[in-house]
This record gives structure tokens, C-alpha cells and sequence, in this order.
């Protein structure tokens, strides 16, 4: 065989009171790395395609997947193959290979390693550092939209670097401008050098593409860790299907603590101001989700998140709106998600209440 959250604490409603792959020959003293090379767009496109292949699942279901090791493993989004016990890939030169086995795979980040016997070696791509991205790189994109395989390429720029979670199994994404269609998840994202510094994912919230990429330092991790299975053990772990009832969901609250400079720019009107839309948004929504309409409750809160997220005077309040959001959509129930943004609203209520004592505007606790 090859290479193959937290405890639940007891809620009511959201209304109550306020790596590089590969290992390197030894370096003698003094040596130092090779330096990398910069690709243009076209080159980084000609000498990717080989490894990145169309995932097939059943008739009906496809996706991207890239090979990130000569043997046949191939990265790919784990909900593009969920519940599957047949999936195969397709190659450049057209070449089909049924999957054999599921290498490791982790809910968590939405991801999943297919093994494939290929016979012979086949091209493969480099896993770079994702931890060293930031917002403003230059990002490309290659998939295969409506699951045609057409290798089309989409660039723009890394526009943010979330920290969705920081409770176990912590989770970062990372937020693209470069288009992702349906049929391109689970395809790789490369930076400027040919390396792949993500993968491709969707994410729609509030009428919006927001296009995603899970960080490649989660596939390094993969890698690291096989956990081989059987197809049959797989679809058995991942069974594809409707989620789980709103009253099955067991909620884990996850309010931030912020530290006081996620106010530096905001005066006491601008706060005030923040907190006000905060604890009207909680007035109206929260008699919505005690009376069992999660969903209603939920888009009253993403509308205020939203809104202000956009309008905040400080930089630390709008990316306080923006992760609560981008943690949202990555849920699954409109109960977990509207607890997602109460955790948003929580989190900042508290620390505009500790600034606002700090500086005499509100008694002392």
C-alpha cells in the first residue's frame, strides 16, 4: 500500500441576552538553496496540465484533481467524491484510471487523496508554503468548469488570508479573486513560482461567489499521515446525502477575544454605532430562531454582518465581519451558521464594552 469541534456546550437560541514535497540531498556548510524561478502564466499552464486531471463520479458528478505524487496519488475536494464507491480520473492524454483506494481524506478542510494505479510514473505537481501567502499575491487558477476538460485558466490576487477557526481542527482559508466555476473544485491554485499553494472551492453566501482556496500545507499534512481505506469503508464514512436536521445539530460556541486594537480607528460614535446595528440585528432575529425559523434568524444576521463589514470605520471590525462570514459558509445547518455570526456579534459587543470602560465611557464591570 502506498502513501496512502471541541465539546458541545448547552444553548438555547442565538437570542439570549446580549511543504515542498520531496525530500532534498544534504547541504554541506555554507550551501544555499537553489533560487526559484518566476513562470509567466503560460508556462506555469503548459507544464501543469499533465498532472491535473477530471474526477468522475457516477454520471452526474465531476470535479478537479491533481496528481502531487508520481505513484498515482491525486488531491482532490472530498465533496466531489463523498458516499462514492466508484470514481475514476481522466488524464490529459486521456488516459482513464479507476481509483483503487482512498489514501487519507479530511472532513474538515474538504478534502480527499485518490490512489490510482498507474503502471508507470506520471507527471506530478510541487506543494508549496502556504503559510508564506499573503494578501495581495498574484494567485492562478486552472480547473475544468462544468466539468469539461479544457484546463481553463482564471488569475487574480490571494485577497485575504482568513483564520476561519482557531479551536481543533483549526482551519484557514484562503479568499481569491480568480474566478471558480462549478467543475473546477478541487483543482490546484499555484503562485507565481509553479507551486501550488491551494485548492480550489466554492463557497456562496448571500447571493455571492466567494471564491476560496483550502491552503496546500492541509495536503502536505495528508501526506504525512495516510490513513488507507477500501472505496466501500470510504462511502461508508462519507455518505453523500441531505444534512443532518437543524434539531440533530449540536452547537460549539466559538467566540473570539479580541484584543483592543481591532478598534484603533474607530471613535466612540463609530463603535457605538456598530454595536447599536449589532444588538438590532439580535432583537429581530433572535424571536426568529426561538421560533424555530433558524433560516430567517440567519439571513437577518449575515444582512447586518454584511452591511457593516463594508461600512465599519475600522479595518479590525470589517475583518471581524469577514471571517464571521467566511466561517458561516462554511457550515453546513442555518443553525450552526446563525450561531456562527451570534459568535461574530458576541465576540465584538465585548471588546467594544472593554474599550468603551478603558476609556471612562461605560462603568466598570
Amino acid at each position: 500500500m502506498r502513501l496512502g469541534v471541541a465539546a458541545a456546550l448547552a444553548v438555547s437560541a442565538p437570542g439570549a441576552a446580549v511543504a515542498t514535497l520531496g525530500a532534498s540531498a544534504g547541504c554541506g556548510p555554507g550551501a544555499r538553496p537553489a533560487p526559484r524561478t518566476r513562470l509567466t502564466v503560460k508556462q506555469i499552464v503548459e507544464r501543469s496540465k499533465p498532472a491535473i486531471v477530471r474526477v468522475e463520479v457516477g454520471r452526474d458528478r465531476v470535479g478537479t484533481g491533481f496528481a502531487v505524487s508520481p505513484d498515482g496519488l491525486i488531491a482532490t475536494n472530498l465533496h466531489v467524491v463523498a458516499g462514492a464507491t466508484e470514481i475514476s480520473v481522466r488524464m490529459l492524454d486521456g488516459a482513464t484510471y479507476a481509483v483503487a483506494r482512498i489514501a487519507a481524506y479530511d472532513p474538515s478542510r474538504d478534502l480527499a487523496l485518490l490512489d490510482i494505479d498507474p503502471g508507470a510514473p506520471i507527471p506530478s505537481l510541487t506543494l508549496g508554503d502556504s503559510d508564506k501567502v499573503a494578501a495581495g499575491d498574484p494567485v492562478i487558477a486552472i480547473g475544468n468548469p462544468l466539468g469539461v476538460l479544457d484546463y481553463t485558466v482564471s488569475d487574480g490576487l490571494i485577497s485575504s488570508v482568513r483564520v476561519v477557526s482557531t479551536e481543533p481542527p483549526e482551519l484557514t482559508l484562503l479568499q481569491i479573486s480568480a474566478p471558480i466555476s462549478q467543475g473546477s473544485s478541487g483543482g490546484p491554485l499555484f503562485n507565481p513560482f509553479g507551486e501550488v499553494i491551494g485548492v480550489s472551492t466554492a463557497i456562496f453566501t448571500g447571493g455571492q461567489n466567494l471564491n476560496f482556496g483550502v491552503p496546500s500545507k492541509y495536503v502536505a499534512a495528508l501526506l504525512a499521515q495516510p490513513a488507507p481505506m477500501s472505496l466501500e469503508e470510504f462511502a461508508a464514512a462519507t455518505p453523500l446525502g441531505p444534512p443532518a436536521p437543524d434539531a440533530e445539530v449540536t452547537i460549539t460556541r466559538q467566540v473570539p477575544i479580541h484584543d483592543l486594537a481591532v478598534l484603533d480607528g474607530c471613535d466612540a460614535a463609530q463603535m457605538a454605532e456598530v454595536a447599536q446595528g449589532i444588538s438590532e440585528a439580535i432583537s429581530v432575529g433572535a424571536p426568529l430562531y426561538n421560533a424555530g425559523n433558524h433560516e430567517a434568524c440567519f439571513r437577518v444576521y449575515e444582512g447586518t454582518s454584511m452591511r457593516l463589514e463594508q461600512g465599519a470605520a475600522c479595518a479590525g471590525v470589517r475583518a471581524a465581519f469577514t471571517s464571521g462570514l467566511t466561517r458561516a459558509a462554511t457550515l453546513t445547518t442555518f443553525k450552526e451558521k446563525a450561531w456562527a455570526l451570534r459568535d461574530t456579534f458576541d465576540g465584538l459587543l465585548d471588546v467594544i464594552l472593554r474599550k468603551a470602560r478603558a476609556d471612562g465611557l461605560a462603568p466598570p464591570e
